[in-house]
C-alpha cells in the first residue's frame, strides 16, 4: 500500500469521525446521547467527563471515539434512568532510554466500567475518582478501580462497577429507529464497521461529494 493511499484512508477516517461529532453534538464539546427530538431533550442533564474517562456507550448507544484519547467532553443526557459504560485511561512518559520502535509512553487502562443513575432535568454531573501520583500507583488502582458520579453539590449519586456486557438500558431512552448507522453500533464496533454503516445511510450526492474529497 502506497503512502499516498494510506494518507487518503487516514483523511477518510478523520472526516467520518468529525462528521459523526457534528451530527450528534449541540456544540464542539457536548455530545447528545440521543437522536431526533425525544421527550426530555429540551431540558437535558449534562455529564462532564475529563480526559481520563472514555465513554463507550450511554443507554446502549455507542458514543463516537475521537482522534484524541484525552479529549474532555460533555454528554447531554435525557432525564431519567441512565446507564454509562466507560473506561479509565492514563498515559505516563517512559523514563530512561527508549529504543527504536518502542512506545515513549506507558498506558494504564481499567476494565470497562458501568454506572447507572437517575439523571435529573438540567442537572450537571461529574466523575470523581482517585488521582494516581505515579504509573505504579495507577497500575495498583486498576485491580479494584471504581469511579463515582457526583452532582453539582458534590453529592455522590452512583458508583461504578465492572461491566459484564449486559445493558439494562431501555431502548426507548435512545431512539434510533431502524437505521444501522454508526451511532447504533455496539461499544465494541470498529472504525471500519462505523464507516460501512455511515456509508449505507448516506445519500447518493453525499457519497459523490465524499469520494471527490477523499481522492482529490
Amino acid at each position: 500500500m502506497s503512502m499516498c493511499h494510506v494518507y487518503r484512508v487516514f483523511k477518510l477516517v478523520a472526516l467520518v469521525l468529525s462528521v459523526t461529532l457534528v451530527g450528534c453534538a449541540s456544540s464542539l464539546t457536548r455530545v447528545d446521547a440521543w437522536q431526533g427530538n425525544p421527550e426530555g431533550a429540551a431540558t437535558p442533564a449534562v455529564l462532564k467527563t475529563p480526559g481520563e474517562i472514555q465513554v463507550a456507550a450511554i443507554n446502549g448507544r455507542s458514543m463516537t471515539r475521537f482522534m484524541l484519547d484525552d479529549l474532555a467532553l460533555d454528554y447531554g443526557l435525557l432525564p431519567g434512568e441512565t446507564e454509562v459504560v466507560f473506561t479509565y485511561k492514563t498515559i505516563w512518559a517512559r523514563t530512561g532510554v527508549v529504543r527504536d520502535g518502542e512506545s515513549k509512553v506507558h498506558t494504564v487502562e481499567s476494565e470497562q466500567q458501568v454506572v447507572r443513575f437517575d439523571a435529573q432535568p438540567g442537572a450537571e454531573y461529574r466523575f470523581r475518582f482517585d488521582k494516581p501520583s505515579s504509573r505504579q500507583h495507577a497500575e495498583a488502582m486498576m485491580a479494584d478501580f471504581s469511579a463515582a458520579i457526583i452532582d453539582s453539590n458534590g453529592v455522590v449519586v452512583a458508583e461504578s462497577g465492572k461491566w459484564d456486557g449486559l445493558s439494562q438500558a431501555n431502548d426507548s431512552r435512545t431512539p434510533l429507529g431502524t437505521s444501522t448507522s454508526g451511532a447504533s453500533a455496539g461499544p465494541g464496533s470498529t472504525t471500519l464497521e462505523r464507516l460501512q454503516a455511515l456509508w449505507k445511510d448516506a445519500t447518493e450526492e453525499e457519497k459523490r461529494t465524499f469520494l471527490r474529497w477523499a481522492f482529490e
